[in-house]
């Protein structure tokens, strides 16, 4: 590849509707399996949004960190139990911009290097991924961009000053000067810091360029830390603690991110109508904070969806849809046979539940009521197949213990099963084998939940509880299947109790019944699944709403 030069020259023409210039700040990017520098679905969002940008010829950029190890390599230990493995990575296809610089974190100057990712490798925007595994730093400033979501918390803070400040000094020094610095969550908040300093400690000229999008009301993704700790570590930009203070309105011990963030943008935006809701009530006693919008989250057709799938179903060709579909299932199973020793049958119901392992998201619900869910496994007349995966956290021994008692679990059944290394290529292949994907949450916690509208790109009919885009899109019995609503007034357990007893009637007494006796009907609610995520999660309309409500005067 070419060397890079500097000024920094955009790649190619923007549109006139989006001549705005961007600068997209984000944690973790999921742009294509072989770029192993995200954790979930706000990875996910986040490569879907650069996609679409440039199909859109969008002038925005992303801004990121390279990291060295990724987030994890989910593997098995002798018992199929799973286990933690941070393997180096290594990218043939990034450009070393020969751009160096330095940042101050913990009073210590830390080098960093940017690297490049040209639109045309993966068609995405032109993104920019920071590194500071260099051999002129130390080795603690080495494993600042080691690991996504570092546990310790010193170091994760580094992390939010080298994708912060670090992506802004970058995008001084090759000279490109963005009119909206948008932060994908919280964690690039440093930057607002940076330019208070540049802009002559005026929160006004910060707020006209700043806007920031929040994802969960979870706490653990809207996250505080103190303040000293946090002054120590350089996070404020060198501003005086009675500066920085001032600035972020910020006066008891601890500092919340996602709440300065909402008082130092112009704007704000949640990721779907609901959780728009939600993020306005869960911040409403707090003075002086943005407005909040909401921006429904969308993923990208052009990655996402089968195309021959499509093709059938636009020409009404209900018995093609239903052959492709079978190729489909038969890829997922072949990961299944290599993984678990088990052949799975293409002809059989197969329900996948796949996505991050957390309490909230209830992975083995479904297997609480160990009399109906053995009725459903063993049942040698309308048989079903059921697949788990996805990663947990490996901190978070609570998900960590749920993911390996169903490892234990689905030993003792034929048709069911859980894989390890959930990341973008197997994501694809478990939403391609799918005829049932299972997304039951506890209301109203997920603030949105993008799998199920790449399933459904994929002729997979949701199976969900009312939350999140959910709400916006589900029509039950048309193109989805929704568990009815468990009373909030109830004690949690009992709300558990109540979703897990109505997924189960939903299954026995419509899902399967329906596949096996009205196959009709079954290939009617796919199509018009199909045609309805594309009407309005399809990330071009999300991107482009960007601009139209996040990136305006």
């Amino acid at each position: 590849m070419n060397s890079f030069t500097i000024p920094y020259t955009f790649p190619y023409k923007p549109d006139r509707k989006y001549q705005k210039k961007v600068a997209y700040f984000s944690m973790e990017f999921a742009i294509d399996q072989p770029l192993k520098i995200y954790s979930g679905g706000l990875g996910f969002l986040a490569g879907s949004h650069m996609r679409s940008a440039y199909e859109l010829n969008q002038h925005l950029v992303g801004i990121g960190i390279l990291w060295k190890y990724g987030y994890y390599d989910q593997v098995r230990r002798g018992d199929k139990s799973m286990d933690v493995l941070f393997q180096e990575k290594l990218y043939s296809f990034l450009v070393d911009t020969g751009i160096t610089f330095d940042i101050i974190i913990n009073n210590h100057p830390v080098k960093v290097k940017a690297y490049y990712l040209p639109p045309e490798v993966f068609n995405s925007a032109p993104m920019f991924l920071l590194t500071t595994d260099l051999p002129e730093n130390d080795y603690l400033a080495q494993t600042i961009s080691h690991r996504l979501y570092d546990s310790n918390e010193a170091t994760r803070i580094a992390q939010y000053v080298l994708l912060g400040q670090g992506g802004a000094r970058l995008l001084e020094n090759i000279g490109w000067t963005p009119d909206i610095y948008h932060l994908n969550e919280a964690h690039a908040l440093s930057c607002a810091f940076y330019l208070y300093d540049k802009f002559n400690q005026d929160p006004k000229e910060v707020k006209k360029r700043l806007v920031f999008t929040t994802h969960t009301p979870e706490k653990a993704g809207n996250e505080e830390h103190d303040f000293s700790l946090l002054y120590k570590m350089g996070f404020f930009n060198g501003l005086s603690e009675k500066e920085a203070r001032k600035y972020s309105q910020t006066n008891g011990g601890l500092f919340s991110h996602s709440l300065v963030a909402l008082r130092m943008a112009k704007r704000a935006n949640a990721v779907s109508k609901k959780h728009g809701e939600v993020s306005r009530e869960m911040w409403k006693e707090n003075k002086k904070i943005c407005p909040i919008i909401h921006i429904t989250n969308s993923q990208n057709r052009n990655y996402w969806a089968d195309k021959p799938l499509y093709e059938f179903m636009e020409e009404g060709n209900t018995e093609a849809m239903r052959m492709r579909k079978k190729e489909l299932k038969e890829r997922l199973f072949e990961v299944v046979a290599d993984q678990a020793g088990k052949l799975f049958d293409p002809e059989v119901l197969t329900i996948v539940w796949a996505r991050r392992f957390a309490a909230y998201k209830r992975a083995d619900l479904i297997i609480e009521n160990d009399e109906r869910f053995r009725r459903i496994i063993t049942n040698q007349d309308r048989p079903v197949q059921i697949i788990w995966a996805g990663k947990p956290f490996p901190q978070d021994y609570g998900a960590v213990g749920v993911f390996n008692n169903l490892v234990h679990f689905n030993k003792q059944f034929k048709n069911s099963t859980i894989l390890v290394g959930y990341e973008l290529l197997l994501s694809h292949i478990c939403k391609m084998g799918a005829d049932v994907w299972l997304n039951n949450p506890r209301v109203p916690r997920e603030a949105s939940g993008t799998s199920g509208m790449t399933a459904a790109m994929n002729g997979s009919l949701n199976l969900s509880t009312q939350d999140g885009w959910m709400l916006e899109f589900g029509e039950h019995g048309k193109n989805s299947f929704l568990i009815p609503l468990a009373d909030a007034n109830q004690p949690i357990h009992e709300q558990d109790v109540e979703d897990r007893e109505n997924m189960l009637d939903l299954l026995e007494n419509e899902i399967i019944p329906m596949y096996y006796d009205q196959p009709e009907k079954w290939s009617g609610m796919v199509s018009q699944s199909m045609k309805d995520v594309l009407a309005y999660f399809e990330s071009s309309r999300m991107a482009d709403e960007y601009y139209e409500k996040m990136f305006k005067k």
